[in-house]
């Protein structure tokens, strides 16, 4: 094992330009006009995984967009690793606060990446991270040490809720038959202080649309005497906090897990500035919930959130008019034990109930997903730790993260199989936002930590 550092030292430009041409397509799953292109990378991964061993690969279709499954079995009796990517990103826009073209990969030092980071949506999540365990792979069979059977399952709807994925995997439980779930969509404390993901919110993604007059009105002739859906949109979502910033929704909070002060404590044990936390962010200061610190507020606490608020004239210059209609994107991040259909329907009734009797309120649920814990105690866990304690030169921290990866719950239900979630990105390399990136050396850093958990997973396992 301890030839991994020459490999990726002879193979590093190649590993890097094969990430570039993979981060050049714009694979953006939620826009239809970019739907060749998502297929075009799909063909990528598939050619990938038969480059780097594979002895098997499919193009799976799907309802929506095909799901790549690739598998390495070289012993039935031997433990087999699942490994889950996906393929699509996340939308480019505002593009005009990229400091370089989103799918035009570029490498730059940064402070905190002085070995340079490539910025390119997709990046980091999930493209450089999906693509490490192909490269690991690619190491593993060209060295002929791999210690168990791999299969990789590669979707390409994550970032529009997996549901495609909800549909393949209870239809193939036998061919995704595995013993453990890796996945590497998360993210580390920093490159000094490894950690690895121990719990991951939950989400509800809903529209809404309220509706006053069956026009837009002149806002002289009519204004002060007709409901202005933009106004009260704004004042209906102003109300779903109060002045603790607790959400107003009755019933949100009855299953929310009250975590012990002795487990608040342990958490609290991880090393964080909030000085550097809100200089990164260039704020003056943090909010949030009343009661928690900024790391509980992210992890263990649901939370309510508008994601785009739109309705009226937009344009250049003024145009004075009441819109008829008035919409919103919202988006409730779930801790363990909440339902997000439960969720959803709550937020549904009460957003309903208050509503002025002068406009209409329709609520259109998107995805969602349920929340996960993973223990500690397990051979997985304890396999993952010994990896980046390996690679790293330290024991990683477990910490739970506040994004959700909604199909590791379904994994659990379907497959019957437990996830670890060994994350390589930054919380600073903005990924959703503009000038994503991933840092050179948590990439080559993932490709050389991963076989190092085939070999302790398949050690522990005997």
């Amino acid at each position: 094992m301890n030839t991994i550092q020459t490999y990726i030292k002879d193979n590093k430009e190649r590993f890097l330009n094969e990430l570039i041409e993979l981060l050049k397509i714009p694979s953006v799953s939620a826009d239809s006009a970019y739907k060749k292109e998502v297929l075009r990378t799909a063909d990528f991964i598939l050619d990938s995984l038969k480059k780097a061993g594979c002895d098997k690969v499919e193009m799976c279709e799907t309802p929506g967009y095909p799901i790549i499954y690739g598998e390495k079995i070289i012993d039935k009796n031997l433990p087999t690793v699942l490994v889950y990517g996906h393929y699509d990103v996340q939308p480019a826009d505002p593009i005009n606060l990229w400091h370089s073209p989103p799918f035009e990969p570029v490498i730059k030092k940064t402070e905190i990446h002085p070995e340079g980071a490539i910025f390119a949506r997709g990046a980091c999540d999930d493209k450089g991270q999906m693509f490490m365990h192909v490269k690991a792979l690619e190491y593993m069979t060209s060295a002929g040490n791999l210690p168990c059977n791999v299969k990789f399952m590669i979707e390409g709807e994550e970032e529009v809720g997996s549901e495609s994925l909800s549909w393949f995997v209870p239809r193939n439980k036998e061919k995704l038959a595995n013993d453990v779930i890796l996945i590497s969509d998360t993210g580390m404390i920093a490159n000094d202080i490894p950690s690895i993901t121990t719990g991951l919110r939950g989400l509800s993604y809903v529209e809404v649309e309220v509706t006053g007059p069956n026009r837009d009105l002149h806002s002289g002739l009519y204004g002060g005497a007709v409901a202005n859906p933009i106004n009260i949109l704004t004042k209906m979502i102003a109300s779903l906090h109060d002045e603790n910033n607790h959400i107003t929704i009755p019933g949100f909070y009855d299953n929310v897990e009250d975590l012990s002060s002795e487990e608040r404590a342990e958490m609290a044990k991880a090393p964080f500035s909030l000085d550097k936390y809100k200089d990164s962010l260039k704020i003056d200061e943090v909010y949030g919930e009343k009661g928690y610190s900024t790391n509980e507020r992210n992890s263990i606490r649901p939370t309510l959130d508008v994601n785009g608020i739109w309705g009226g004239y937009m344009g250049e210059g003024a145009k004075t008019v009441i819109a008829s209609t008035a919409f919103a994107k919202i988006s409730m991040r779930l801790v363990p034990n909440q339902d997000w259909r439960e969720i959803t329907e709550l937020f549904k009734k009460h957003f309903e109930s208050i509503a002025p009797a002068s406009v209409k309120v329709l609520v259109k649920p998107h995805h969602g997903g349920q929340g996960y814990v993973t223990p500690i105690d397990t051979i997985e866990y304890k396999a993952a730790s010994k990896a980046y304690e390996t690679s790293f030169g330290k024991i990683p921290i477990p910490q739970r993260s506040g994004g959700s990866i909604p199909i590791v719950a379904l994994f659990e239900k379907e497959l019957n199989s437990k996830t670890i979630l060994m994350g390589f990105g930054l919380d600073s390399d903005a990924i959703h936002s503009p000038n994503e990136h991933f840092g050179v050396w948590n990439y080559l850093k993932g490709i050389e930590t991963i076989p190092y958990f085939y070999k302790y997973f398949t050690a522990l396992s005997k």
